[in-house]
């Protein structure tokens, strides 16, 4: 293809190239016309002489936001017109001719700031155009990088990466499932996965010790913060390990990403300093504490371990409206139905005593007062598996129907095996200074759950409802 890309320019003093982009600027001098152009790679400024009147004709009409191509001279800028602050200042590009590849209407909102004085739905409604902005543009470049060294760090350490299914079985592991009703088997479901949480287990089951996935998420949860209904993990499992192989390997990890991803940042205290739960309970009044010594250091970041969580957690359940019933103990997991106990509390797992002081193998890593990662050694074998959920309330037969697959495959040589996910729009939104995470992520929904820019959701034809055997019932009150 007979294209230059902008950032290459500096290298071409002297030659004609052909350049095809955006307008990014358009000043007319009269004599002289000015067009900033830009492509994925930079900006170039391009003069439009009067000697060359069929592209002044062309470049009298254009606008910003035209996708044009333009064949040039590069020429050296003289010394007192270079721009020290630009990538390309000290070039510029002599336009000979101006090829005009696509109209475009004024856009609807400014793309050429930070985009901090445009609503939120404004933005997101065109968010096609909201990513030409130099900031998002940064950030999802650094996004691609971030994700490029992970994947190169964990194949250099022997993981495979593997894809699991995002059409699944709904299982009860903390939030509400999103459901995929079945058009083959009216009245039954899929759903889409919290987490490959139950495909990774399996996976070490299946002997490859090692995986890696950047996984897409699913809960249905209410809105509140910045969370996303559809996010994304850095999902991870080892086999043959305890818990100081899987902190040691993923703080090796952190460390090296900080500094071949966001050099300017600097990481506090190496190695990272590690908090029981109550300690950080006590001291800090959060599980997830920011330890920055300088909170106005926006460049700072305090890593930290959270261990010794407890693996499980009281409700109280008053029984039904009216009655005398006395409040009974019900049981919740903290983190994770499929943790195993410390090792020391493995007994009381099994017998199902001191409930309430089993402490679990989870550990989490906060950053600047954000969890932004969790995991924990796995429960291995079926019986200890099934006691959590007796600890829960859980019957037998619903036990089996729902982790049946589960307590099966562990009968035919699950090896310990541990891991963590991390949840990386968050890690993405600290690394860039950024307040949110929709401010990172390509396509985001709103803090409702909607795609504003889709019309998402959406009404559905009843053709599509009479194929999936659903009917819809009218919200009370309607």
């Amino acid at each position: 293809m007979n294209r230059t890309y902008i950032k290459d320019i500096p290298a071409k003093i002297g030659h004609e190239i052909t350049v095809k982009g955006w307008v990014d600027v358009r000043r007319d001098m009269g004599k002289l016309i000015f067009l900033d152009l830009r492509d994925m790679t930079g900006r170039v400024q391009a003069v439009v002489l009067p000697n060359h009147k069929e592209a002044g004709i062309v470049a009298s009409a254009v606008r910003p936001e035209w996708v044009v191509e333009v064949k040039g001279k590069v020429n050296a800028r003289p010394e007192k017109t270079i721009n020290k602050n630009e990538a390309n200042g000290a070039v510029e590009l002599e336009v000979l001719e101006i090829k005009v590849l696509n109209k475009a209407e004024t856009p609807p909102i400014d793309i050429r700031d930070d985009g901090s004085e445009i609503g939120e739905d404004s933005r997101l409604t065109y968010r096609y155009l909201d990513l030409r902005r130099p900031r998002l543009q940064k950030n999802i470049r650094t996004r691609h990088d971030l994700n490029l060294f992970i994947r190169n760090f964990l194949t250099k350490e022997n993981f495979t990466e593997i894809e699991t299914p995002l059409l699944t079985k709904s299982t009860p592991e903390g939030s509400r499932d999103f459901l995929v009703p079945s058009r083959l088997e009216h009245g039954k479901f899929y759903a889409l996965p919290q987490s490959p949480q139950q495909y990774k287990q399996l996976l070490m089951v299946a002997g490859f010790e090692k995986y890696f996935q950047l996984a897409r998420c699913m809960r249905d949860e209410d809105s509140r913060g910045d969370r996303q209904p559809e996010f994304t993990q850095l999902d991870l499992e080892m086999s043959f390990v305890e818990r100081e192989d899987v902190m040691e390997l993923n703080e090796r990890l952190l460390i090296a990403l900080v500094k071949a991803i966001t050099p300017n940042k600097k990481i506090q205290e190496t190695p990272f300093p590690r908090l029981s739960y109550k300690e950080a309970m006590e001291k800090y009044g959060s599980d997830k504490p920011d330890l920055r010594r300088d909170k106005n250091d926006p460049d700072l970041l305090a890593f930290c371990w959270v261990i010794d969580f407890p693996f499980f957690e009281e409700v109280k359940d008053e029984g039904g409206s009216g009655t005398a019933k006395p409040l009974t103990k019900q049981w919740t997991f903290t983190h994770n139905p499929f943790s195993a106990p410390k090792p020391e509390h493995m007994d009381w797992l099994l017998n199902k005593e001191k409930i309430g002081e089993i402490l679990t193998t989870q550990y989490d890593i906060a950053l600047n007062g954000f969890e932004i990662g969790g995991g924990s050694i796995r429960n291995h074998q079926a019986e200890a598996l099934k006691k959590v959920f007796e600890i829960m309330g859980h019957e037998s037969d619903k036990i089996r129907e729902n982790f049946g697959h589960m307590l099966d495959s562990f009968s035919y040589g699950a090896p310990p095996h541990g891991g963590i996910a991390w949840g990386l729009d968050r890690l993405m939104a600290i690394l860039m200074n950024e307040p949110n995470i929709r401010e990172v992520i390509a396509f985001p929904k709103n803090g409702e759950g909607k795609d504003l820019m889709m019309a998402a959701p959406s009404s559905v034809d009843k053709k599509q409802l009479d194929e999936l055997g659903l009917q819809l019932k009218e919200k009370k009150g309607k």
